[in-house]
């Protein structure tokens, strides 16, 4: 039997799974990933996105308003965002973030909309889920501003920025998630970040359909491909990818811990 993971991040209500998606669960199922978690880019998208997650007993889901979606429609209220959250499923806020990279004429709404989001991580105690892109150093002062105004959990999704951005986000007490980027060649600077983060700090994802590792890349991403990233961070740790499993696995389930949950209910 392959180690069981968690894919921390992917979107499967995209087009790009519509004519297959329950022999993308099952293929994610063979290779050890029981559980994903279909993350909602805009409040539009969540029935979508909470009708999967119903209609497959592997997948759960978050949603949140992405910071490139901003200027599509309004951002949303805490109490949208809490209300949402009330569904047994939904577990985690965002994805929401920063990204300067494609939509810098946005900032100023990007970032509102962070702060929107970080409160209703505080107020139904889910993670919050988060997106950066040339942002750091708003990221870094906003993240700690809002943590500083009243605690919340957190993990930067699909993380491939600074050293420093790590070491800061670390600092709250935050988790750093590994996808496919981090299996390229060209990749090392971004796997020494991880090796030098703790191993209990870790959660690893495919962002799929996007980012599909090594020896994938350029295709089509799915969940079952969580197990390559796994692999290569097992490497990057030093650790049998059994042990690297276990622990991005337990670190999920500390993080989303309303998953973990759901989980251990419906297995009683």
């Amino acid at each position: 039997m392959p180690p069981v993971l968690v894919d921390s991040h992917c979107h499967l209500d995209f087009p790009d799974f519509a004519d297959e998606l329950p022999d993308v669960v099952a293929r994610a199922v063979a290779a050890g990933v029981t559980r994903m978690v279909s993350i909602a880019t805009t409040l539009k998208s969540e029935p979508r996105v909470r009708a999967i997650a119903e209609a497959h007993p592997e997948v759960l889901y978050a949603c949140g308003l992405h910071p490139l979606h901003v200027h599509e429609e309004p951002v949303p209220t805490v109490e949208a965002l809490v209300a949402v959250a009330r569904h047994p499923k939904m577990v985690g806020i965002g994805e929401t973030g920063l990204d300067y990279h494609y939509s810098a004429e946005t900032k100023d709404v990007q970032q509102e909309s962070l702060r929107l989001h970080c409160e209703a991580a505080r107020r139904t105690g889910l993670p919050l889920i988060i997106h950066s892109r040339d942002a750091d150093a708003d990221m870094s002062r906003i993240l700690a501003e809002e943590h500083a105004a009243g605690a919340f959990e957190c993990v930067m999704h699909c993380f491939s920025s600074s050293a420093q951005l790590a070491e800061d986000m670390l600092a709250l007490g935050f988790y750093l998630s590994m996808s496919g980027i981090a299996t390229f060649p060209k990749s090392q600077e971004l796997r020494d970040i991880f090796a030098a983060a703790p191993l209990d700090r870790i959660l690893v994802e495919t962002d799929s359909p996007y980012l599909a590792p090594k020896p994938k890349r350029g295709k089509r991403n799915e969940p079952a491909y969580t197990a390559m990233t796994a692999q290569v961070g097992a490497d990057v740790f030093g650790i049998s990818t059994e042990a690297f499993a276990a622990a991005t696995t337990a670190n999920f389930d500390r993080l989303f811990s309303k998953a973990a949950e759901w989980t251990k209910r419906e297995a009683a």
